[in-house]
């Protein structure tokens, strides 16, 4: 089939990147209100070729390439991997991959797919990334030294659509879930109760989800031995505390599809505007403090005692990064991580109007 561009809107984004050379991708499609897929679109036929298939078997054929980096972000979030994905497991529409590359991904928002071939600097970019219906981005995966672009190749290849004209990219709006609303009758009681009697932090959200709340607003009510709000300020501090004391931490940053996680010890931090850093080799983490609203020391009980939690998010209520202290199932929390905590609500606790 005869690859169709919207040549309108690739003008547009020409003008625009000329305009200026250093914007990214995402803001582009925010300035030019349209979706990142859309803008990639405007690229089939030359740097870009559409994916389709199985996209499941794909992200488990993805081993093979060797060490890529993985990228997951939100509007406030970039969380970026180093490694090889490792013993991807299919679990219905969900993906577990355990390795140095830790993820949890669910299928059902895996919807369209490029590979991407980017000119920079340093010599060619090359990248797979999937995106959702509204043609939002939910992970990429990059080339890196040590990558096998032999076998990038032969996984384009076999992934390649047969149809390489623009896909069909859902631009209604999407109504969004009210983050911050209360039931019409809600149970203090019985929520501090099945709180209370919590075994795992797993089956946190089934909590949630029986008394109709997301988590800020339950934050908000279940009282500060469970869920204490903290200035925003102490999300910076906690990342400097970590690094100092070398204290290993696990980062939780999702998009729309996926969830992606770093454990261990991290060490060089920088501040870039309204960035906080983190550049360490295999990991860094690029956070835009300015749009944490709030921000929440989180207390939930286990059979292995408290597991604590530091969970900063949007206006809207959008979780934007969980930080916990490295820990393994079976295993009490870390001292260390709940004397940082400790330290962090002496000094940052906000105290709110009655």
């Amino acid at each position: 089939m005869t690859t169709v561009i919207n040549n309108e809107l690739k003008q547009r984004w020409q003008v625009l990147c000329a305009e200026q050379p250093k914007l990214r991708i995402r803001n582009a499609a925010d300035i030019l209100d349209v979706s990142e897929a859309d803008l990639l679109a405007t690229q089939l036929g030359e740097s870009v070729t559409r994916l389709a298939g199985d996209f499941k078997k794909l992200l488990t054929e993805v081993e093979s390439l060797g060490t890529v980096m993985a990228l997951t972000r939100n509007e406030a979030m970039v969380h970026e991997k180093t490694g090889q994905y490792k013993d991807l497991s299919i679990h219905g529409n969900m993906g577990l991959a355990l390795g140095v590359i830790d993820l949890r991904l669910f299928f059902s928002r895996f919807v369209f797919a490029f590979y991407v071939e980017e000119s920079m600097d340093q010599g060619v970019r090359r990248s797979l990334q999937f995106f959702n219906a509204q043609g939002e981005a939910v992970h990429k995966i990059f080339a890196k030294e040590g990558t096998d672009l032999q076998q990038m190749a032969e996984l384009v290849s076999r992934y390649r659509a047969s149809d390489q004209s623009a896909p069909v990219i859902d631009h209604n709006d999407v109504a969004a879930e009210d983050l911050l609303a209360f039931p019409e009758q809600l149970d203090i009681a019985a929520l501090r109760q099945g709180w209370s009697e919590l075994k795992d932090v797993h089956h946190f959200q089934a909590l949630l989800k029986k008394h109709q709340l997301a988590r800020v607003p339950a934050y908000q009510r279940i009282g500060e031995d469970y869920a204490l709000p903290l200035q925003p300020q102490a999300f910076e501090k906690a990342l400097d505390s970590a690094a100092a004391n070398q204290q290993s931490i696990m980062v939780f940053v999702g998009s729309d599809g996926v969830v992606q996680i770093h454990t261990g010890v991290i060490n060089k931090l920088l501040r870039t505007g309204p960035w906080y850093n983190i550049l360490d080799p295999g990991f860094n983490l690029h956070a835009n403090t300015d749009l944490i609203d709030q921000l929440w020391l989180v207390r939930k009980p286990t059979t292995d005692g408290i597991i604590t939690s530091l969970e900063a998010f949007d206006k809207q209520g959008k979780q934007l990064v969980l930080l916990f202290g490295e820990r393994q199932n079976g295993q009490p929390e870390d001292q260390g991580w709940r004397a940082l905590l400790q330290q962090l609500s002496a000094q940052y606790t906000l105290h709110r109007e009655a």
